[in-house]
């Protein structure tokens, strides 16, 4: 089992949304750490642990949507919920929040799935 500690893999200070916005972003944790990790798991039948414990102030809501519903956006919301498992000994409730997250993937506004279903939308470059 592929198993990420966000504070000892990744920071201790998770940080806003997209890289652009400052350090410890979770679009930068979805790209380096969750993604490859979610991958070789999927490729082995195995399952990937998140454990959430060890930040300093908590989890910014748009860095925990970016990392874990950018990957629901991406590989869909039952291949995530079925590959990853959270554990928080100090927020149990973290858990919840976060499989509200990708269950919700679908439906954030702006999101790239949702822009690319509008009439008439075009990305920007």
């Amino acid at each position: 089992m592929n198993v990420i500690n966000v504070a000892e893999d990744f920071t201790e200070c998770p940080g806003p949304r997209y890289r652009d916005q400052g350090p410890g972003s979770g679009e930068e944790f979805l790209k380096d750490h969750l993604r490859p990790a979610f991958l070789e798991a999927r490729e082995a039948g195995d399952k990937v642990t998140v454990q959430l414990d060890g930040v300093k102030y908590g989890y910014p809501t748009s860095f925990l949507e970016e990392a874990f519903g950018g990957l629901a956006r991406e590989f869909g919301i039952d291949e995530v919920e079925g590959t990853l498992v959270f554990e928080s000994a100090n927020e149990p409730l973290l858990d919840y929040e976060i499989r509200r997250y990708i269950k919700d993937a679908k439906h954030v506004r702006g999101s790239p799935t949702e822009l690319s279903m509008l009439p008439g939308t075009h990305r920007i470059r």
